[in-house]
């Protein structure tokens, strides 16, 4: 039984991956800004876009996993899009992994085989239009995890998993109807999107030792979209 820790798990993928985990009987602990309950496992309030203080100190000293999976979906012409705008992507994407990661090292370092999994976007890699704030900080996000997994190695391994479009409460806007969900499905070689089980069902495997001579990789589960579309 291993002490994880899933930052953003209470939607979406990090839902998906808290409850499989959940079913495996680790102690797990989840991290979201609004009170939730998921039988099974511990709360912690957390906003990652705000200073980290002592949110984490109900955590176990010893914590053998840690996934971030906090993001966004701001897709506009780069015409229309501010400052701003690429600040609070970043902010969400890259700077509330960096802290939270920070804040949590010395946990991390004290387990026998700890892992971190990121999350980036097949956009990070795919030229894609009106991606260019969530590209920005998701390639970040990439470059974040091959410099953490070489400075953390070999006592704590870091893996990044880069999605295409899943249907989850943050891509709502993209997949609220059927029509959307069919023409998102055609630009995929396997002609769907992707459903949060699928993702989480990577990130799961990246904690666990069968992926323990892993790390430094971004991995795509994308239905095919970054290979061969």
């Amino acid at each position: 039984m291993a002490n994880l820790l899933v930052i953003g798990g209470t939607k979406g993928i990090g839902q998906a991956l808290t409850q499989s985990l959940i079913n495996q009987r680790h102690q797990v602990f989840f991290a979201a800004r609004n009170k939730a309950e998921l039988e099974g496992a511990s709360f912690v309030e957390l906003e990652v876009t705000q200073e980290i203080n002592d949110q984490f100190n109900g955590l176990p000293d010893v914590l053998d996993g840690v996934v971030y999976c906090p993001g966004s979906i701001n897709l506009k012409p780069f015409a229309r899009l501010s400052s701003a705008d690429f600040l609070k992507d970043l902010q969400i994407n890259l700077l509330g992994a960096v802290n939270c990661l920070q804040a949590l090292h010395s946990r991390l370092k004290k387990a026998e085989h700890a892992s971190v999994v990121l999350f980036s976007s097949v956009a990070a890699t795919r030229g894609m239009p009106f991606h260019a704030s969530i590209a920005s900080s998701k390639a970040a996000v990439e470059g974040l995890t091959k410099s953490l997994a070489a400075e953390w190695a070999p006592a704590i391994r870091v893996n990044c998993v880069a999605p295409s479009l899943t249907q989850t409460p943050l891509a709502e806007k993209l997949t609220n109807t059927a029509e959307k969900i069919e023409n998102a499905a055609q630009k995929h070689p396997l002609n769907r999107i992707g459903q949060p089980e699928e993702i989480a069902a990577l990130a799961n495997f990246l904690l666990s030792p069968q992926s323990s001579w892993m790390t430094g990789q971004v991995l795509h589960v994308d239905g095919g979209m970054s290979a061969i579309s």
